[in-house]
């Protein structure tokens, strides 16, 4: 024959189409086949196709068969690189597309002046009202009660004489003061006697007092009788200690 190279190739090119083995069946891989590039590699060296129909396809079969050839040989299952069917492109003119005016801004409604709601509440104010307050001049009351008189009589015990000299004694101290003596009784007798007898006590503490350097404008005399007893019970030490003068001290 005078071309055995080109009754080769034909036989083989038959033998690839007409006697496709199992392994080059199309699997998942085959879009990338598709590619327009990859088409016109194989236009322009058809000797690749071939190749890959013979020699890549049964060996991807042989390493990928059953999961344990694919465990062995190390092989990992990956996706294709255009394993989805890709859109339409179109490279043409681009439409033109009527533009839309902008819609007109919203109209802005005025809005409502809100009403503010007071609230007055009336909070009472404390006054402070002075009031002047008149003076009063302490009445300073002093109780001897030491100042012992005898029953029935306006004349002193030892004791209570001494005790006048120390009233005169405070009253020199005190030159400032003036002093009401009010003498009182024991309930025993009737009121008039004993209104007289109290006074007669009193103006006898007055006459000593006196006697011991007092002025006598300084001091004056009363009685109270029966009137006001310390201790209201009869018995005789509660007579006694009623039987007494008592000096009420005011400003001169």
């Amino acid at each position: 024959m005078k071309h055995p190279r080109m009754i080769i190739f034909i036989f083989a090119v038959w033998l690839a189409l007409g006697l496709k083995p199992v392994f080059a069946v199309p699997d998942e891989y085959d879009d990338s086949q598709s590619h327009p590039l990859r088409i016109a590699a194989y236009l322009i060296h058809p000797a690749a196709w071939l190749l890959e129909q013979v020699v890549f396809r049964p060996f991807h079969f042989f390493v990928s068969a059953t999961p344990l050839l694919e465990e062995i040989h190390g092989h990992r299952p990956h996706p294709p690189v255009l394993a989805d069917s890709q859109p339409y492109q179109d490279y043409g003119m681009p439409n033109r597309i009527a533009v839309k005016p902008a819609p007109p801004p919203p109209a802005v409604v005025a809005q409502e002046p809100v009403r503010e709601v007071v609230k007055v509440v009336e909070v009472p104010v404390e006054k402070i009202i002075y009031k002047e307050v008149p003076k009063v001049v302490e009445v300073e009351k002093l109780v001897f009660p030491e100042i012992a008189f005898q029953f029935n009589s306006a004349e002193f015990t030892d004791l209570g004489k001494g005790k006048v000299y120390l009233a005169a004694e405070k009253l020199k101290q005190k030159t400032d003061i003036a002093v009401v003596i009010e003498g009182h009784t024991d309930e025993m007798g009737n009121p008039e006697y004993n209104e007289a007898l109290g006074l007669r006590r009193a103006q006898r503490v007055m006459t000593e007092l006196t006697s011991l350097g007092i002025d006598p404008s300084r001091i004056s005399a009363a009685s109270q009788g029966e009137q006001k007893p310390l201790i209201n019970q009869s018995t005789a030490w509660a007579r006694a200690v009623n039987r007494r003068v008592e000096f009420q001290v005011k400003g001169q």
